[in-house]
């Protein structure tokens, strides 16, 4: 087992300054035991800890690094953009060039508008979306994250099966303290996945729906698939009503196609969120759609507003262009579905061998283990009744002391990058072995 003496230290010592020792609770003690890795340094698909113990990174800033940690062209974009001043809070050629190839890349995309983060651009969506309809309800799925906004924060968090209440009433369970009860008023819920829920809920609010908000992927209890025809339907039947479709691809947004999951499902939105894997590292968040709804955030009495000292930050914004022309090679999305498919196989094989319950979800470049009796985890309700998350934290925390670095949290998935290759996957799977030896 590796020291973490230093990574000790630093846990002790961050707790004088910041709150639990971390700036985000997934980071810290509630998900690693007993307390977070320090990480001080990486490239490619491997990181290393303040202890000099080596990693090979699957966590990759919870999907963020689509491009691995320091890629070379990114690296000398920065540095370039550097010496020339980092941001402005101006006009910059940087931020025509960024939204050019978003909208290129995105068939949905007329034109763009650049956030600080994935949160910010489903504020955004939603503002947007009430301002163009003139309505004030939306409807969000139950496990659903769609960023920190006080409306969003209901049924993101998982519990006990007892406390969810029956599927076409939820009970409303709020994820966060500090949030009045009546900010909930204009949100309605209701299961995912469900094609005759999701008929019986619209045919009930659906003319007072604003917008119905989803992920293409439920990415928020690890990585959750649409059934077939199921995201079909769903632009179906806010067409039918008059509500707008925003797609939350703040997660798989340029992950499994160059347009994203709506390219890969063909299914075209109102409104599109990204953020993650768009920056490459950098903090960003961006919304696309059509002029129709975004141009009425033009200047004008009946504007909806949106301010931002750093929106369209210049370094950010030439990471972005660069981000996405690397993406845009040829290859670049067969490799990332390779790797990623090599890596679920050789996960399913140890478990088969190792005869234990647990099967892999996902394709390509993200996916998640389930530790469940079950043949696959369809919806919010059944991971909550079904996975065994206390399990997988254990299977997580063996990986790390074998140099996989992952999070605990069962909640969140596996990641592939452009930078992982078949050495990574074979010291996965062998880690994996090891580790079921003597998981249960």
């Amino acid at each position: 087992m590796p020291t973490r003496k230093n990574s000790q230290h630093w846990f002790e010592r961050s707790q004088r300054s910041l709150v639990e020792g971390v700036n985000s609770p997934s980071r810290g003690a509630a998900v690693f035991s007993p307390g977070p890795v320090f990480l001080e340094r990486g490239q490619g698909s491997r990181v290393w800890d303040a202890d000099g113990n080596e990693y090979v990174d699957f966590m990759m800033s919870f999907g963020a690094l689509i491009q691995g940690h320091a890629h070379p062209k990114l690296v000398e974009v920065v540095s370039q953009t550097m010496e020339q001043g980092s941001h402005f809070a101006a006009a910059t050629p940087a931020e025509v060039e960024a939204a050019e190839r978003l909208c290129r890349m995105l068939p949905s995309a007329e034109v763009v508008r650049f956030t600080n983060t994935g949160s910010e651009a489903t504020m955004l969506a939603l503002r947007l979306a009430r301002a163009h309809t003139s309505r004030t309800k939306f409807l969000k799925f139950e496990g659903h994250y769609h960023g920190w906004y006080d409306p969003y924060l209901l049924n993101a968090h998982s519990h006990a099966p007892e406390k969810l209440g029956p599927p076409e009433n939820p009970t409303r369970t709020p994820d966060s303290e500090g949030i009045p009860a009546s900010t909930f008023d204009d949100v309605v819920l209701a299961p995912w996945n469900d094609v005759a829920a999701l008929e019986r809920v619209m045919k009930q609010h659906g003319p007072e729906l604003a917008a119905v908000i989803t992920e293409p992927i439920m990415a928020n209890m690890g990585c959750i698939l649409p059934r077939d025809g199921y995201l079909q339907q769903l632009r179906a039947l806010t067409q039918q009503y008059g509500a707008l479709l925003i797609l939350d691809e703040v997660v798989t947004g340029f992950r499994y196609a160059p347009g994203g999951c709506q390219e890969y499902y063909g299914i075209k939105p109102d409104i599109s969120t990204f953020g993650k894997a768009l920056g490459a590292g950098f903090p960003v968040g961006a919304v696309a759609g059509p002029r129709s709804i975004l141009d009425r955030m033009r200047w004008s009495e009946n504007m909806v507003l949106h301010y931002g000292t750093f929106n369209g930050h210049r370094l950010t914004m030439k990471v972005v262009a660069a981000n996405l022309d690397l993406l845009s090679a040829d290859g670049t999305y067969e490799k990332l579905n390779s790797v990623g498919n090599a890596a679920i196989s050789g996960l399913h094989e140890v478990f088969r061998r190792h005869n234990t319950k647990a099967i892999v979800q996902g394709f390509g470049p993200m996916f998640q283990i389930y530790f469940t009796d079950r043949d696959a985890i369809h919806d919010y309700r059944d991971y909550c009744a079904y996975v065994d998350t206390h399990l997988y934290s254990r299977f997580v925390h063996r990986l790390l002391d074998q140099g996989i670095y992952m999070t605990p949290s069962n909640g969140l998935h596996w990641i592939i990058s452009t930078a992982h290759t078949e050495k990574d996957l074979a010291r996965l799977i062998e880690a994996a072995d090891r580790a079921c030896a003597d998981l249960i």
